[in-house]
């Protein structure tokens, strides 16, 4: 059962999020044209059943390329070519009665979208004592669904199907999961991903091929320079620095350890980080720089917490630490609707049972439980420089892990589990710190965990996501390993 993660309540003027690009899905609805003849009260009852499915296929947040009703494989054609143009993101066949395969089949040859075939009787049961042959009918929209898929197998056509009747919640629910796996898949095929600096020394499982990014999800892979940050940090006005410290203040509360040069600092990197994000077209960001003795790139690096963090807050995931997969990983819950912080493992608490896990860097503060916390630090653990970083706790209740492994071949993999966040004691360091209670001892928990291969980077996200996921992994092709108690 997927629980769906609470939305942030209000919005703060200035930390809008941006416009995410809307899913685009086709439909086609179609039966066999023999039949209207025989029966002419069908093919209206029929077409009355692909009306409602358009419906309520638009109101499930996406964007509907509706090519009609297709009685032969001349109509599958035209309407093939319809959606080849359309440029969809899935391809919904609503098979109402029997339809041959060869209807369909072009339709999925050529459009370059994954398929979703739907088989909706109009009730949850025939009136057997009252049905005529034609009435019947209505009702055989299970019979070509083998049909269609030996013929899609035999065709290396990949598809997935919902079978139910057309008001069945049940089956909405599973037809609005693979539509919002569609939606993420086409973010990532279309999405721009900053990588901006270097790889922390020695981080072996952080490297990534950027090659394999395109090869694994499509989309494009800019490389920045911090410099291409410095030109633009330095052409912030004094004004724009008040206004993003004003802003600051109506996000955060702000810890009596902030100093005013750090807070400016940080606002000041904060507004040329926008300009960067805006000036690229950016979707994601990854970073980090080491520096050297407070030179200018050491102090752009050390001061990316906040202005990091409100682009995440807004629908552009930066990850600190070069780490390309889990800004990756981030992008995707957050298109889920789940949000996603910058996580690591902190420690394990074996008295409580819980898992201690967050990272000194950027957070999403839509999922944060309490009001976030900006707390000044002297020094960065493990990283040069210093400045003011974030502190939060994830909303309590169900939250999911995810990581994107990369295996030896080169091919990508979803790492996930589900769990809840519960109260209880957190450091006070400048983390985005949550307890995470995956419902097993947290020792067993992290050596399954750490056994799939996993960086020692995820993102965690609010509300069960693994149904999500799975399906998100599948119209990508790749596999989905859950770690579970």
């Amino acid at each position: 059962m997927t629980t769906t993660p609470a939305a942030p309540t209000g919005v703060t003027p200035g930390l809008q999020r941006i416009t995410s690009r809307r899913v685009k899905v086709g439909l086609v609805s179609g039966g066999l044209g023999a039949y209207w003849p025989q029966f002419p009260d069908l093919l209206p009852q029929l077409q009355h059943s692909a009306a409602r499915v358009s419906e309520r296929l638009s109101a499930l947040d996406c964007d509907v390329v509706d090519v009609g009703f297709i009685s032969d494989a001349q109509d599958g054609a035209r309407a093939a070519e319809q959606l080849r143009v359309a440029g969809c993101d899935l391809i919904v066949g609503f098979l109402t009665t029997y339809m041959t395969a060869s209807m369909l089949v072009p339709v999925a040859q050529r459009s370059g979208a994954p398929v979703l075939l739907i088989n909706l009787q109009p009730t949850e049961a025939m009136d057997h004592a009252s049905f005529d042959t034609g009435q019947w009918l209505a009702y055989c929209g299970a019979c070509p669904l083998p049909e269609m898929a030996n013929a899609f197998l035999r065709c290396d056509i990949p598809f997935h199907s919902v079978s139910g009747y057309v008001e069945d919640e049940r089956a909405w629910a599973k037809i609005g999961r693979w539509i919002k796996a569609a939606g993420v898949r086409g973010a990532l095929r279309h999405a721009r991903h900053g990588l901006m600096g270097h790889l922390y020394p020695g981080m072996l499982d952080v490297s990534t091929d950027l090659t394999l990014v395109t090869a694994n999800f499509g989309g494009h892979m800019e490389v920045l320079e911090f410099d291409d940050l410095r030109v633009r940090v330095n052409a912030v006005t004094d004004a724009q620095v008040a206004d993003r410290v004003a802003l600051a203040r109506e996000v955060f509360d702000i810890a009596p350890t902030v100093q005013d040069e750090d807070f400016a600092w940080a606002a000041r990197v904060s507004v040329g980080l926008d300009r960067l994000a805006e000036d690229f077209a950016l979707d994601s960001l990854a970073y980090y720089h080491r520096g050297l003795e407070g030179e200018q790139h050491e102090r752009l690096g050390a001061g990316m917490i906040l202005g990091a963090s409100l682009l995440t807050a807004r629908g552009i995931p930066a990850a600190g630490e070069y780490e390309l997969r889990t800004s990756l990983a981030m992008l995707i819950v957050d298109r889920l609707g789940g949000g996603g912080s910058f996580t690591e493992l902190q420690a394990l608490n074996f008295r409580d049972g819980v898992v201690e896990m967050g990272h000194d860097g950027p957070a999403h503060l839509a999922i944060s439980q309490r009001r976030p916390l900006l707390r000044g630090l002297g020094v960065y653990h493990g990283k040069r420089g210093w400045g003011v970083s974030v502190e939060f706790d994830v909303n309590h209740g169900p939250v999911t892990t995810l990581g994107i492994a990369q295996q030896r071949d080169g091919s990508f993999q979803f790492v996930a589990s589900q769990g809840h966040v519960v109260p209880g004691p957190l450091l006070k360091i400048g983390n985005t710190t949550s307890r995470v209670d995956f419902g097993c001892d947290p020792g067993e928990w992290t050596d399954a965990w750490s056994a799939t291969g996993i960086s020692h980077h995820w993102t965690l996200g609010t509300g069960h996501l693994v149904p999500e996921l799975q399906a998100t992994a599948d119209l990508l092709g790749i596999e989905l390993v859950e770690v579970s108690a």
